[in-house]
């Protein structure tokens, strides 16, 4: 029996189904729709939202945090209408996660842009990297296309000219050390480390994995105009985007509180933007658009 606590924590496992989420949440209050209760799918740990949610308080508003540890799980939630809101992927991933599943999921406000790291258990630095090492990045579309371009920034491979946001390994055109890219589930990368020379690893879960963000070989620089397409997001249902209710928590996330924490637990990495929902959404209609080229 779950605890009735404005700030609970759901934890599902991977073999866990939309119909347990289901279970977990019936019988404790209506949903965002009353104004009054709002719950968050989140992807791994996210005390920023544990200080939201006493914050919220204070607007009348209980929020909940529903902690996935499957990242093909948070957007079916929502969808299904299990979940309010969430926020744990960015805007490349989102538009895949549209595009694969024909949701209309609609981002609302940017949450923070991380930088997506090269690591290493073999390795003290870039140049260390053997010939024929193997390096492991992420397997879905929306990551890996951001993974090569992380080696194509530190100089390992070269991609194909004009290769867009969802680039694959057949895009590389030069390997000068002869590297092998194994693709693999995002969630698994950490695991790769005991064998293979190097790894691309997603922010949160090196920090799940206890990996120090400043351990990287290499970063990409989360500032720059190209990061833009990786903006995290907080996301709604698209008939549901313009709620009074989801406008507080957009104005809460930015407020001083919540920004402290997320600057102390991402030991810095994080980088709070603030772009008007139009403009997420115009972003989004152009990556889905060249997803489906």
């Amino acid at each position: 029996m779950l605890a009735e606590s404005p700030r609970r924590r759901t934890a599902l496992a991977l073999s866990a189904a939309l119909t347990a989420l289901a279970l977990l949440t019936t019988g404790c209050g209506s949903g965002g729709g009353d104004g009054k209760r709002i719950r968050v799918g989140v992807a791994g740990d996210a005390p920023e939202w544990e200080v939201l949610a006493k914050e919220a308080k204070k607007e009348g508003l209980t929020v909940e945090t529903v902690v996935f540890d499957d990242y093909s799980l948070p957007n079916k939630a929502l969808s299904a209408g299990d979940i309010e809101l969430n926020a744990f992927q960015h805007l490349v991933f989102l538009a895949q996660s549209n595009t694969e599943n024909k949701t209309d999921i609609a981002p609302i406000a940017a949450t923070t842009v991380v930088p997506l790291g090269l690591y290493s258990g073999k390795h003290k630095q870039l140049a260390d990297l053997p010939e024929r090492a193997e390096i492991t990045l992420p397997n879905d579309p929306a990551n890996q296309g951001r993974a090569l371009r992380v080696l194509e920034q530190a100089k390992v491979i070269e991609l194909k000219k004009d290769t867009g946001l969802f680039a694959t390994p057949d895009d590389v055109t030069a390997n000068p050390k002869h590297v092998k890219l194994t693709p693999v589930n995002a969630q698994q990368t950490p695991r790769t480390l005991k064998d293979a020379d190097a790894a691309i690893i997603n922010d949160g879960v090196a920090e799940l994995s206890g990996i120090k963000a400043d351990t990287a070989l290499f970063k990409d620089d989360p500032a720059s105009p190209q990061a833009v397409p990786y903006l995290n997001v907080i996301a709604a249902r698209a008939d549901r985007k313009d709620d009074a209710d989801y406008q507080k928590i957009i104005k809460l996330y930015a407020s001083k509180a919540v920004q402290d924490e997320v600057r102390r637990t991402s030991n810095g990495t994080a980088h709070h933007i603030e772009l008007a929902a139009p403009e997420l959404q115009a972003e989004l209609a152009r990556v889905q658009k060249q997803l489906r080229r």
